[in-house]
């Protein structure tokens, strides 16, 4: 047998990781072609999922709650054989899991119909969808700042580190927008939340494909 690194059984996760994020922007994409038509730049992704084909942004909801935690799974996986101990990394695994767990709550409670009054549903929604962002920014950081300490992930810790600040930057951002310039936030804080999703999946994605690539264990 060839020297362990990262199990087989979590190499293909990061695959499937992978494939699941393709379908969240393809997905994404769809739903925002698909009337009443809000605007990316303007309205929250949330805003998807109101209207006739809300049920499309529901599922994908799901599918990043699902994708973020089965990669949470295989990078437990990914890490142990090294006989580090999960112990650095789990202070950045529960961030993560909470963007995971959030982005299904908020399939569960969907937002209210722009500019209508709040629902209690809608007021958990936001809720939720704040600790999830903040758990997102927190869990890749966090991740991240460990790389450098494990021989498996220590090439990836530069990029790893830099997307990481961007994405901190762009959560930043957009909570600033909304607390010290509402006015500018209605104009782009869709674009900004965007942004900063985007760049979580891509965290999430990168990590997936770089860890999927590593040699591994022939057996699960």
């Amino acid at each position: 047998m060839a020297a362990t690194t990262v199990p087989l059984s979590a190499r293909r996760a990061f695959a499937l990781v992978a494939l699941l994020v393709a379908v969240y922007a393809v997905l994404d994409i769809v739903v925002q072609l698909l009337p009443p038509h809000y605007s990316a730049i303007q309205d929250a992704e949330s805003d998807l999922a109101v209207g006739p084909y809300g049920w499309i942004m529901t599922i994908n909801f799901v599918v990043r709650g699902a994708l973020s935690l089965l990669f949470l799974w295989a990078f437990y996986r990914a890490v142990r054989p090294e006989g580090r101990g999960w112990g650095e990394y789990r202070g950045g695994a529960v961030a993560l899991a909470i963007w995971g767990v959030g982005a299904i709550l908020l399939a569960i409670f969907p937002t209210d119909v722009p500019a209508t009054p709040i629902s209690w549903h809608g007021a958990i929604h936001l809720v939720v969808a704040l600790l999830a962002f903040l758990g997102g920014a927190i869990g890749v950081y966090l991740l991240s700042s460990h790389f450098a300490s494990s021989p498996v992930l220590r090439p990836a810790q530069g990029w790893a580190t830099l997307l990481a600040l961007l994405v901190i930057v762009f959560v930043v951002g957009e909570l600033a927008l909304g607390v010290f310039t509402p006015r500018v936030s209605e104009v782009a804080g869709g674009l900004l939340e965007r942004l900063f999703l985007g760049s979580v999946l891509l965290w999430i994605l990168l990590v997936a494909l770089f860890l999927a690539r590593e040699p591994g264990r022939t057996t699960a």
